[in-house]
């Protein structure tokens, strides 16, 4: 897969507005400001392909990208406490519809900051996409703020912390040193290519 040929498609903000699903996706998902726009500007070697932003829940649309045929689906974070309710439930509204519309969805890389234990939400991001039977990798992000023992301290914290995490492929991540990004790549072209 040409990872430098991903092109934006489409933004939606509403569930019903969601074209039909007609290929293969691979979805984007974590609490906001968790690293999903940096991750996917690094995966696909573009700076400004997901927007960036230091403020958290900035991405309020599902953004769809297309590359070879393939669909990435980067769903809004999730979890962020300073946004209006009706703001959070259009989120839910969209991120459930997502899931729960008929969609060819192949991978969900499930973001997590390395340097805390897994937020409540994210536990029920997890479940859920586990109850549903969805395969995904748990992306552990900001790997490169955390000293070789820290990492190693965390890694063995979230066998602990995740359920059925024995079973849950882990991958940590950092959008500033490139580390994790050729695995994650490889991931994606196994899928693309089981498909």
């Amino acid at each position: 897969m040409n990872f430098h040929q991903v092109e934006f498609e489409r933004s939606f903000g509403l569930s019903a507005q969601l074209p039909p699903s007609d290929c293969t996706e691979i979805a984007f998902v974590g609490r906001s400001n968790v690293g999903k726009s940096s991750m996917i500007n690094k995966v696909f070697n573009r700076k400004q392909l997901a927007r960036v932003s230091a403020v958290p829940g900035k991405t309020a649309t599902i953004n769809f990208f297309r590359v070879e045929g393939v669909r990435f689906a980067d769903l809004p974070g999730y979890g962020y406490a300073k946004v209006a309710k009706s703001e959070k439930k259009r989120w839910d509204e969209l991120i459930n519809g997502y899931f729960q519309s008929d969609r060819d969805i192949q991978l969900v890389f499930q973001l997590i900051d390395m340097r805390h234990p897994p937020t409540r939400d994210d536990l029920t991001m997890v479940n859920f996409l586990i109850d549903c039977e969805f395969p995904f990798v748990v992306v552990l992000t900001k790997q490169d703020k955390l000293s070789k023992k820290q990492q190693e301290e965390r890694l063995r914290a979230l066998q602990e912390e995740l359920p059925c995490a024995d079973q849950i492929l882990m991958v940590p991540f950092s959008a500033q040193t490139g580390e994790g990004v050729e695995q994650i790549k490889a991931i994606i072209e196994e899928v693309c290519q089981e498909d």
